[in-house]
């Protein structure tokens, strides 16, 4: 086993900083504007308002994809249901809105064929077929959808024909090319067993059905678990189930929440973390065989710094200090403060939310979609968290946690500890609400990183970044060619003004979400990258040298740079 159990030291080494160095001025203020109204994003997440049952109070996720290759990103929000709604037959289990021009969506979501009703949960981007079209898969409650794109935002329902179908309550399902064949593989976990016709009745347990004395949803304390699945892509449009065979499967039955896949010991290959509700998260080091070996208690990635299981929702990887390790990021339920897993490379992970000054603003929210966000552009990693309860009810409950919660924006302060910049960004100011999945991306590709949010019984939320200041950055699509097409698992290393930082390509992470596909690069006041390192899945490295900064960059695997396009300035 390459890893030790490293909590007996975690006093010791939570409290040294990476770095004596401090922003050397003042950064720039982050700053918001919610355009969602505008946008023209107007479709409400369907949910009922008491949230009975548990399955009324997950969903659910966002995303961005790029249906029709014109360089601008569309939007994708699920739409939930409830008990009633769905049995009476569901609804589209997802809305897809196409950018038009000037930060204008349109609602295309029959026209575009994305027809299938039933319950969504979360949605997740590839192109599983290599053929220069961005896919979707779609995961719900009852049965999720792969949805094939034929082109100009014109969708197939391929589930029944790709061998994906699926029963059960799916969640954040992850694409990723486990074994480096050139066709990117698919992850789902499932969260809890539940028979929609015999739903457990409100309130009616005293240990699982009711929170602080008040009458609640069952559940998940209480309920069976679901395992896990993993497909493999056999590169003919069909999958096989492997789940068991690559030891993923979750014998356990945990409440599966988010998969992610990402390259936490830089040995090339992708490994999978699973977070899970009520329980130990799942680190799965990818043997290169085929198979996977559930690390995460070794590693100490699975629990608390104190040993303790809790209730994960949301996760990201990100390498926040800059020493060349994926760090990892956990949101969880309330009065269990969120997780930053420091990644001590051989020693394992250590937990320092608490001295990174996370642990205490994050304990009495609940916290769900999440994401490692550079959102001022100087080249350093923030987190940014949307919040909301699964309760209702505890809106009675005096001195409770409330139902509509806050956002949540931390600011790094590049010695391993941020700094709460919520009120700075203006983000309290706008209205409460109980949130779930969220997705970054820069929407109208002006160099800085926007964020889609699903606001519950709501429609979604729609932040421009619209930080001032002359920090440059930079936006890398990048396509495969011996790798698969969308560059899944990719890595990009880009060196300016001295600072080493890198990011992969990835599909699924957050809280049943897809973010932009494309890599961005917050530089400061760098206009120069003097290296651009380029690691493909299929083992094939380009290094580029002497970039200018503030350009969007296609770079296609077998070619080097294919088009440069200016970031937008307006």
């Amino acid at each position: 086993m390459r890893f030790l159990v490293f909590l007996m030291v975690f006093p010791l080494l939570v409290g040294l900083p990476c770095h004596s160095q401090k922003p050397a001025d003042r950064k720039p203020v982050p700053a918001f504007e919610d355009v969602s109204q505008q946008a023209g994003l107007t479709v409400a997440h369907n949910s009922s308002p008491e949230k009975r049952y548990i399955i009324e109070s997950m969903s659910g996720g966002v995303g961005f994809i790029d249906c029709d290759n014109d360089g601008k990103l569309d939007i994708l929000t699920v739409n939930g249901s409830s008990v009633d709604r769905y049995l009476g037959g569901g609804d589209p289990m997802v809305t897809l809105y196409r950018q038009t021009a000037d930060l204008k969506f349109k609602d295309i979501t029959a026209e575009a064929g994305l027809t299938v009703k039933g319950w969504g949960m979360g949605v997740a981007v590839a192109d599983f077929d290599n053929d220069g079209w961005q896919d979707l898969y779609v995961t719900g409650y009852g049965r999720n959808a792969l949805y094939r794109n034929l082109g100009n935002c014109k969708f197939e329902d391929v589930t029944d024909k790709g061998g994906v179908k699926m029963s059960g309550f799916s969640a954040g399902a992850a694409w990723g090319d486990y074994d480096k064949d050139g066709y990117v593989d698919l992850f789902v976990p499932r969260y809890v067993y539940i028979d929609i016709n015999k739903l457990p009745v409100f309130g009616s347990n005293d240990k699982f059905c009711r929170f602080r004395g008040v009458m609640v949803q069952c559940g998940p304390w209480g309920l069976p678990g679901e395992s896990d699945f993993l497909f493999h892509n056999r590169g003919d449009g069909t999958f096989e189930d492997v789940s068991k065979k690559a030891g993923v499967d979750d014998p356990d039955h945990r409440f599966g929440m988010q998969g992610i896949w990402a390259d936490y010991d830089n040995d090339g290959w992708p490994d999978l973390y699973v977070a899970n509700d009520a329980g130990p998260n799942f680190l799965y080091h990818n043997k290169h065989d085929g198979t996977f070996e559930d690390v995460g208690l070794l590693s100490g990635a699975a629990l608390s710094s104190d040993g303790k299981e809790l209730g994960s929702m949301g996760v990201d990887f990100g390498d926040f200090d800059h020493d060349g390790l994926l760090d990892i990021f956990v949101t969880v339920f309330t009065e269990q403060s969120n997780l930053l897993f420091w990644n001590q490379g051989q020693r394992g992970f250590v937990d320092i939310a608490w001295s990174a000054g996370i642990g205490k603003p994050t304990f009495l929210p609940v916290g769900w979609g999440t994401g490692f966000v550079d959102v001022d552009n100087d080249g350093w990693l923030d987190i940014f968290i949307a919040q909301g309860h699964v309760y209702p009810q505890l809106d009675l409950v005096k001195n409770g946690a409330p139902y509509r919660e806050p956002l949540l924006l931390f600011r790094n302060h590049r010695d391993r500890t941020f700094e709460d910049v919520t009120p700075l960004a203006g983000l309290d100011k706008l209205p409460l609400s109980s949130r779930r999945g969220v997705a970054f991306g820069d929407v109208n590709n002006d160099g800085k990183v926007d964020i889609l949010i699903l606001n519950v019984g709501e429609p979604p939320t729609l932040l421009m970044n619209r930080t001032q200041g002359d920090d440059h950055a930079a936006l890398f699509k990048l396509i495969g060619s011996k790798s698969n097409r969308a560059a899944l698992g990719a890595r990009v290393t880009v060196k300016a003004a001295g600072v080493t930082q890198f990011s992969e390509v990835r599909s699924g992470s957050s809280y049943c979400s897809q973010n932009d596909l494309r890599l961005h690069f917050g530089l400061e006041k760098s206009a120069l990258m003097s290296s651009v390192e380029i690691q493909w899945p299929s083992g094939a490295k380009q290094v580029i040298n002497d970039l200018p900064a503030d350009f969007i960059y296609t770079v296609v695997e077998d070619k080097g740079i294919t088009q440069k396009v200016p970031f937008s300035r307006k």
